[in-house]
């Protein structure tokens, strides 16, 4: 349990907010918990929640809206593909589409190998150079765009660079 082997770091996450506003601390607690478990289960919400003052279902609701946080385990790398409606009329749900393909996935899957979940997101700001992608992994989060709105991000050029973050192997 968090509470157990994290006590300091809570202990501090919690001092930085008023006793009766502790629910202000479920942000950076939320991402204690992912960054041990590599996603929020629902015992770690159980426990955020608790450890806030609120109910679990709260603490999902919070989960469910931020893309930063996960629910389930997934791939090494997480691949979100924008498709907010700006970026849909720009084609980036076709690409999505065409990219999960590419991939041998479904939009929310993972590889075979266990590399790539490939999500849909809401805004990722870059209307204007979309269809673009984010991925996450453990060095951070890494934009990739088209280089303009006349040239934009081809699934091609997305596969290379996934295949860099592949050959990477960070």
């Amino acid at each position: 349990m968090l509470a157990d082997k994290y006590r300091s770091e809570i202990d501090t996450i919690l001092a930085q907010y008023p006793p009766e506003e502790k629910r202000s601390a479920v942000m950076p607690l939320l991402y204690l918990a992912q960054s041990e478990y590599g996603h929020v289960s629902p015992q770690a919400m159980a426990e955020v929640g608790e450890l806030c003052g609120i109910s679990s279902t709260q603490v999902a609701g919070i989960v469910g809206f931020y893309s930063l946080y996960y629910d389930h385990p997934a791939g090494k790398r997480r691949v979100q593909v924008c498709t907010d409606m700006p970026c849909a009329l720009r084609g980036a749900e076709k690409f999505a589409d065409d990219l999960c393909g590419k991939l041998g996935v479904k939009l929310g899957g993972t590889t075979k190998d266990g590399e790539f979940t490939v999500e849909g997101v809401m805004c990722l700001a870059a209307c204007d150079k979309a269809p673009m992608f984010q991925v996450q992994d453990a060095a951070g989060i890494h934009y990739h765009e088209g280089e303009s709105a006349e040239k934009p991000m081809t699934v091609d050029a997305a596969l290379k660079i996934l295949d860099d973050y592949k050959k990477s192997n960070q």
